[in-house]
């Protein structure tokens, strides 16, 4: 039978939840979808389902065998979508993934002006606060800020994540503007609560200080953290990313501008170099052109900003 079939049906068996249901969406019998199952478990030479009366349920050979079924099927998309494209014409459909703050704050924007170049590349982006499983989900890239690389992934670094602490000039204008590491122990703090301690490591030259904080307030949302100290709740560790214009506003005001806190890379993230659809190549070179440079074009943005009070 065909293996390229034989697999499509295991997906949308998985995909469905039954082998009926997979079957109807493909438009063939039950009987058929059920062949070809088998005929895939034969050629693997494992069992892929648990089948009980209710439901059906992947075996851990089945697991595996999921994901890889997966890439080649979009192996065979990539292939038929570059097969039927004309000339220099790009087109396809990319499945994205990042972090609410990064897309609000950069990555939409980006897209957009991607899609202005390219129109017949069709995006869906996937805003999710947590690290997508990118087989299961089929995602083609997601954009993350980490300094580390899951296994079996490959990674581009396409702009450096620099965060600040920063508070509303009411909240610092009510309660002080610390001018040490040891004064912030004093003030009310917004932290994050996922993944975060509850402390700031500050580094100035060779001297590393890291300081416990005071938690008045945490979210396990970047955005509310913003919110939170425009509102005056306190101090917030940041991106510069999302708070740039804040910062050059004035809305916010940066808390010990001579401390640096943890640097993170702005990663691209993809299952493999090979088989790369032509959409997936040149947008991971758009990102990195927009967002890369000795300096981030928000950060660039911050110091320009400080340059021009510091003028007056």
């Amino acid at each position: 039978m065909d293996r390229l079939t034989a697999m499509r049906v295991f997906a949308k068996t998985v995909e469905h939840g039954t082998v009926s249901a997979a079957a109807d969406s493909m438009g063939m019998s039950r009987a058929m979808a059920s062949r070809y199952l088998e005929s895939l478990e034969d050629w693997l030479g494992v069992r892929l389902l648990h089948r009980t009366t209710r439901r059906l349920g992947l075996t851990d050979a089945g697991a595996q065998a999921l994901a890889r079924c997966r890439e080649m099927l979009d192996l065979e998309e990539d292939v038929q979508a570059q097969a039927s494209q004309a000339g220099t014409l790009v087109q396809g459909k990319l499945r994205l993934t990042t972090a609410p703050s990064f897309a609000q704050a950069q990555l939409t924007a980006a897209v957009v002006d991607f899609q202005s170049r390219h129109p017949a590349v069709e995006i869906d982006l996937l805003v999710v606060d947590r690290a997508v499983n990118l087989a299961e989900e089929r995602i083609d890239l997601a954009v993350r800020i980490s300094n580390r690389i899951d296994p079996g992934l490959v990674a581009r670094r396409i702009a450096m994540c620099r965060s600040v602490l920063c508070a509303a000039p009411g909240y610092l204008q009510q309660h002080g503007h610390p001018d040490t590491p040891q004064a912030l122990r004093s003030h009310r703090c917004i932290i994050h609560s996922t993944g975060f301690a509850p402390e700031y490591t500050l580094r100035r030259g060779d001297d590393e200080t890291t300081v416990q904080a005071s938690a008045s307030l945490t979210a396990n949302e970047t955005s509310v953290m913003r919110a939170a100290a425009l509102a005056g709740a306190g101090i917030a560790m940041l991106p510069t990313y999302y708070v740039g214009d804040d910062l050059a506003q004035g809305r916010l005001v940066q808390i010990l501008p001579d401390y640096e806190l943890q640097v993170l890379n702005i990663q691209a993230v993809y299952l493999s170099r090979q088989h790369q659809p032509k959409p997936l190549r040149l947008l991971i070179e758009f990102l990195a052109e927009r967002f890369g440079g000795d300096v981030a074009p928000w950060d660039a943005q911050i110091a320009n900003a400080r340059k021009a009070v510091q003028g007056k």
